[in-house]
């Protein structure tokens, strides 16, 4: 593996009375695609929130690129669990407010954001509104509005979870295919085992609060990924173990 993009020694955060993440060390190569799987409550967003610079560590290293993490601006594209597209704005007009945020003219915001259309599924809907779009294709600009800004890592929140099961599972597979073309390096939260298993090259799973790294497992199923290889005896394992490591009481003593 190369050396890490980001890189988390020992990181951990109270707030007040609560622990909510005891130790934290996790690493994400260049060109990676990561997940974080852990109960309710774990700390997992709060966690996106350090990265983002929303709120500071209360201990640890957090590096990027070798260097310590300072100062996060420019750093990470976020993608929070809902699309937060803004509904007076047509499809082409949320896609380029990332970019618009950071003082790109609209034209040339425009110019980076239409050669992507087609690879996201939204050529000929560039003029609909929000409201005429289904959920995966709401996800699908959010995605876009993340990605064209073209920072180094993105951060995806449960990015799927608010859709209904079909929707999710055809969602997975499309940002499988994308992040196959991309190669973006990428750090993601979610509840969703299978989820997890399908789209990433490592997996680390954390305890309940005062969250803990308690497994890390790599998913060495070959790409692309589809259901051939989702239901082989493999990832069958694979989900398994990662359900014992949840469920078991192995997330209870590390608590």
């Amino acid at each position: 593996m190369s050396a890490p993009r980001l890189s988390l020694s020992h990181v951990s955060k109270r707030f007040e009375t609560l622990d909510v993440l005891g130790d934290i060390s996790i690493s994400v190569a260049p060109g990676e695609f990561v997940s974080i799987l852990g109960p309710s409550g774990a700390g997992k967003s709060t966690l996106f929130q350090i990265l983002t610079g929303s709120t500071p560590p209360g201990g640890g290293v957090i590096a990027f690129d070798g260097e310590e993490l300072k100062d996060a601006s420019g750093k990470f594209a976020f993608m929070p669990q809902r699309d937060a597209l803004m509904p007076w704005r047509r499809v082409i007009d949320n896609a380029i407010l990332g970019l618009e945020v950071q003082g790109v003219r609209r034209a040339e915001a425009y110019g980076r954001v239409a050669p992507l259309l087609a690879q996201f599924g939204l050529a000929g809907f560039e003029r609909h509104y929000p409201s005429q779009l289904s959920g995966g294709m709401r996800q699908r600009v959010a995605l876009l509005r993340t990605v064209v800004q073209d920072r180094q890592m993105l951060l995806l929140d449960e990015p799927f979870g608010a859709l209904d099961a079909l929707t999710r599972a055809s969602m997975q597979q499309w940002l499988e295919r994308m992040w196959e073309r991309h190669r973006w390096t990428a750090l993601l939260i979610t509840h969703d085992v299978r989820e997890a298993v399908f789209l990433s090259d490592r997996i680390y799973v954390l305890s309940a609060r005062p969250a803990r790294v308690i497994r890390e497992i790599k998913v060495p199923l070959p790409r692309p990924r589809g259901m051939r290889e989702m239901s082989s005896p493999q990832a069958t394992k694979i989900e398994a173990d990662l359900l014992e490591a949840l469920l078991g009481s192995s997330a209870i003593e590390f608590a």
